[in-house]
């Protein structure tokens, strides 16, 4: 007879390719030193374009993670879901072979896919013919292929998806894979986000919507949360990778246990295309459905790790949306956004973000907001501002939020027996 209790799901492997570093304790350290990873574009030239910086992952090479025939054919924001994957499946100590890898899956958030190979491709058609057209573009662009790839290269044959919910698709790929293992459809899941879209096409898209900071001369500077001189947000590419498991395979293995994941909400605003509701209400009823299904109350959350783009509207309803949920508590509790140095990485942000919080968990850190120099009277919450924070964090959150009002929130707590 089938049990209904759901399994407890633990983070045993992690990976990050980020502005930052390619690598989890290189990015790790950067960011509790509140290093920027943004700098000028060098994809393309950015001279006619009002924003000219971004964040770009520097010194990674597709061949240190793919056979070299595919990685000439294969776009970066799948090689950097592959390179992440790799990474955490080797740091979890994990081994997919025949005997269980039907049990273990993957699901990666991705939200725009192959915008370069879309660009490249389009120009081919109209100064060569459609003839001239590679086999391989729908393979290149197509965003799902970066589970794809990972599920080819790694050899894992379970569950394989990949949410294209926006800015909260990593996010989203997580609680999908944490319920997946919750429910006995998987052991294993390889899951997080990724993202690589700077690009002439996105850099004029999000400018044509004022989206993002133009802030040229001083490109560390740009990505500022929460501060009152905050004019936009800055495009970052990447991965953020984490292995789950259910606790007693686990267990089984030896494995070292990072967090558990304990809770996962989603909500829609239903209000418009690319700005929050006014009070951040959809946020706050993400937020809220995430701490119920943690079966927590809303007092023992220690740390909040925030979508906090740096956008006026995001930081202004993040703040909100806290205040509404958290209450009394709300002034008390760090928060703080790690896309002050990476950038926002769009649909790898949750990915990325899922591992900061668990880190701040394991290592007892919290990374700073950084360039919060000038404070916003409407934002007056604990930014952990500009120096990380030595604290004990026993239970964290994590939020994205994507256009089209979609939400995701991620409760992870320190894992006790």
């Amino acid at each position: 007879m089938t049990s209904n209790k759901k399994r407890r799901v633990v983070i045993t492997g992690l990976g990050l390719i980020t502005p930052l570093a390619v690598g989890v304790r290189e990015t790790w350290d950067a960011l509790c030193a509140g290093k920027s990873g943004i700098g000028e574009i060098t994809r393309f030239d950015a001279s006619e374009f009002s924003t000219k910086i971004a964040g770009e992952v520097k010194n990674f090479n597709p061949e240190d993670f793919l056979p070299k025939k595919d990685a000439k054919r294969t776009q970066l924001f799948i090689a950097y879901a592959v390179g992440a994957s790799r990474m955490a499946l080797e740091n979890s100590g994990l081994v997919i072979n025949g005997s269980n890898s039907h049990r273990i899956g993957v699901v990666t958030g991705c939200g725009l896919g192959g915008l370069a190979i879309l660009e490249e491709t389009s120009r081919t058609i109209d100064l060569k013919g459609p003839k001239r057209v590679t086999p391989f573009f729908i393979p290149m662009m197509i965003g799902n292929m970066a589970a794809g790839m990972v599920s080819i290269q790694l050899g894992a044959k379970g569950p394989n998806a990949s949410p294209a919910t926006a800015c909260a698709a990593g996010t989203h790929a997580v609680g999908n894979a944490f319920r997946m293992i919750q429910n006995g459809e998987a052991d294993a899941m390889i899951t997080g986000g990724v993202e690589s879209v700077i690009t002439p096409t996105c850099i004029a898209g999000f400018n044509a919507m004022k989206a993002l900071s133009t802030r040229n001369d001083d490109p560390e500077k740009a990505s500022r949360p929460f501060d009152r001189d905050r004019d936009g947000f800055v495009v970052g590419e990447g991965s953020g990778i984490v292995i789950l498991e259910h606790l007693e395979h686990a267990l089984e293995r030896g494995a070292h246990i990072y967090a558990e994941i304990c809770g996962f909400g989603m909500s829609g605003d239903g209000y418009h295309m690319t700005s929050p509701p006014p009070d951040g209400e959809g946020a706050a009823r993400c937020m809220a459905a995430a701490i119920e299904d943690a079966g927590i109350s809303y007092d023992k959350v220690d740390y909040i790790n925030a979508h906090g783009t740096s956008t006026p509207l995001n930081d202004f309803y993040e703040t909100l949306a806290v205040k509404t949920v958290f209450k009394e508590k709300a002034h008390s509790i760090p928060v703080s956004s790690t896309k002050s140095m990476t950038g926002h990485l769009l649909g790898a942000a949750g990915g990325i973000e899922t591992v900061f919080t668990a880190l701040t968990i394991q290592e007892g850190i919290i990374p700073p907001t950084i360039n919060l120099e000038h404070p916003d009277k409407e934002c007056d919450l604990d930014y952990v501002p500009n120096v990380a924070r030595k604290a004990d964090v026993e239970i964290a959150m994590t939020n994205s939020f994507g256009f089209g009002g979609t939400n995701g929130t991620l409760i992870l707590r320190k894992y006790r027996n």
